[in-house]
């Protein structure tokens, strides 16, 4: 059996987002292969070993409760990442699962702590991390490789403050409205909003810089949202297409994890064979070109005047709570959820001993 550690929490915005998916995996993992242990990490940044009920974890109480075990048994329950005193992670666990979203995870920190511990984890490594989760970066990337992306600037918090007309007035002489406003290095639709003049503009850049020094500034195109999951290291399987519904201007973060009763999510997408196979074949090759290994999901927009496909986004740890499409588009596809959890594992022992395998032979 497996000693499988979830991680969740965090430091980001989206600490909420990873509690809520953390508890989706406890629940959906096959417990006849996999001894489940959780590692929560608070918004302070502190990693704390909760071995409590999952209800605490979506309640937020389980801080409380992990703080009195450890001061109560210190020597159970204080652990050393690196191992460099007291019970290191390989103590408690054979493998890592980071469900843990945004900044400090998702962007390829936690994977190079990983790294430095010798430990085998699920998902994406440290430079995809990076680059997937810089949308900025990634788009450049995209574009490299020949995949088309919509059309776009970036502005630096620093200009935003500086002089935020002249900030205003660049974004809208390279893209236009409408515009959507983004912080680079966040997920979950945390801090992103529409621009339809000067004034929201003006707005929309304030916000994104409160959560991130790099901002980017998308044109705003007539659109419908596909999304599919990825699957593999070098043999890469996608999912069926899934198309998010949103009834409002965009797929907001209560859209994703608060609200319910809302036609949301349609899978498999109605789409044509062919649009079907151009889909998963650029998602495919996004995720070979930062490098991808373990599991992604890829987003896109099909402009509904002319169906032109654009790939948006790589999201290197997508959401897993009930309300999330990564693992309701692997259902659509013949794997259920438990299924796609052992095939997450697989791959990241298969990527860690092929890194072993080939340091041996040097």
């Amino acid at each position: 059996m497996i000693r499988l550690c979830v991680l969740f929490g965090g430091r980001s915005p989206e600490h909420e987002v990873s509690c809520m998916s953390a508890v989706s995996v406890i629940g959906a993992a096959d417990k006849s292969k996999f001894e489940i242990s959780t590692i929560g990490i608070n918004k302070e940044g502190k990693w704390l070993l909760y071995d409590g009920p999952a209800s605490r974890i979506t309640d937020g109480s389980w801080q409380e409760y992990a703080e009195k075990k450890l001061a109560d048994e210190p020597e159970k329950y204080s652990i050393s990442i690196l191992g460099t005193g007291g019970r290191g992670l390989k103590d408690i666990a054979d493998f890592v699962l980071p469900i843990v979203h945004g900044t400090y995870c998702e962007d390829g920190k936690l994977q190079g702590l990983l790294e430095m511990a010798d430990i085998p984890y699920g998902g994406c490594g440290v430079t995809a991390s990076a680059v997937a989760m810089d949308k900025i970066i990634a788009k450049q990337v995209f574009e490299r490789v020949g995949l088309p992306v919509t059309p776009y600037t970036y502005v630096m918090a620093e200009d935003v403050a500086g002089d935020i007309d002249r900030a205003a007035k660049s974004v809208e002489s390279m893209i236009g409205y409408p515009a959507y406003i983004k912080p680079a290095n966040m997920g979950s639709s945390v801090g992103i909003s529409k621009a339809t003049n000067a004034d929201e503009l003006k707005a929309g850049l304030i916000l994104a810089s409160k959560h991130d020094r790099r901002i980017l500034c998308e044109k705003g195109i007539n659109c419908r949202e596909i999304e599919t999951g990825i699957l593999g290291n070098h043999d890469v399987k996608i999912s069926v297409p899934g198309e998010i519904v949103a009834t409002d201007d965009f797929y907001d973060y209560d859209s994703k994890y608060v609200e319910d009763g809302k036609p949301k999510m349609k899978i498999p997408a109605e789409l044509p064979a062919e649009t079907i196979s151009e889909i998963q074949d650029m998602a495919a090759r996004a995720y070979k070109a930062i490098d991808g290994s373990g599991f992604a999901r890829c987003d896109f927009f099909i402009d509904r005047d002319c169906g032109d496909i654009y790939i948006n986004e790589i999201n290197t740890i997508p959401g897993f709570t009930a309300y999330s499409m990564f693992p309701l588009l692997w259902e659509s596809s013949g794997s259920p959820y438990s299924a796609t959890i052992e095939r997450i594992v697989e791959l990241g022992y298969e990527r860690y001993n092929g890194k072993a395998d080939r340091a041996s032979d040097k």
